[in-house]
Formats: C-alpha cells, sequence, structure tokens
C-alpha cells in the first residue's frame, strides 16, 4: 500500500486509484462494487469514490475475517472436541 496520506492529498481515491492503493485490479474493484461485496463507496456527481479510512478499515476487518491473521479464529487453537454418544 502506498505511504500513509499527508495533509495535502485527498481523503477520497477514484475506483483506479482506489484499486491501486489495495493492490487489486479496477476491475476487481468494479465486479466487487456491482456484487456489493467490496469496500464502501459512494458516486460523488459521476464518479465512484472510496474514502481512503473505509478502504483501510474494510482491509482491517478482512485480516480479523481470516484465520490465518486471526488467531482466534485459527481452528488449530482449539481443544479437540469429543463425538457426542449416540442415542439407541
Amino acid at each position: 500500500m502506498p505511504e500513509p496520506r499527508g495533509a495535502s492529498q485527498a481523503a477520497f481515491l477514484t475506483l483506479p486509484r482506489a484499486a491501486e492503493y489495495l493492490g487489486i485490479s479496477p476491475n476487481t474493484l468494479y465486479v466487487w462494487r456491482h456484487r456489493r461485496q467490496g469496500p464502501p463507496s459512494f458516486r460523488m456527481g459521476r464518479r465512484v469514490m472510496y474514502r481512503i479510512t473505509a478502504l483501510d478499515e474494510w482491509v482491517r476487518d478482512q485480516e480479523l475475517a481470516d484465520s490465518r491473521s486471526n488467531r482466534v479464529l485459527d481452528p488449530l487453537n482449539r481443544k479437540p472436541q469429543r463425538r457426542s454418544k449416540t442415542l439407541k
């Protein structure tokens, strides 16, 4: 990801710039927007815009939802479960 923004940079990114910021193709971001799966976006006139803070928060949420990044979700950190006895 690019370096943190300074006071002179905008708080919003267009779709192509947001895709570059996330390191993905603009087409992927467009498809995610169409399917309502990706980071939150909005229209500013005719342009689709992304708030940089929303992109950062969305990435953080993706990390927390992944068991490789979040030890709490890692199945290898859980105690083995016993099978329940079946009733006859």
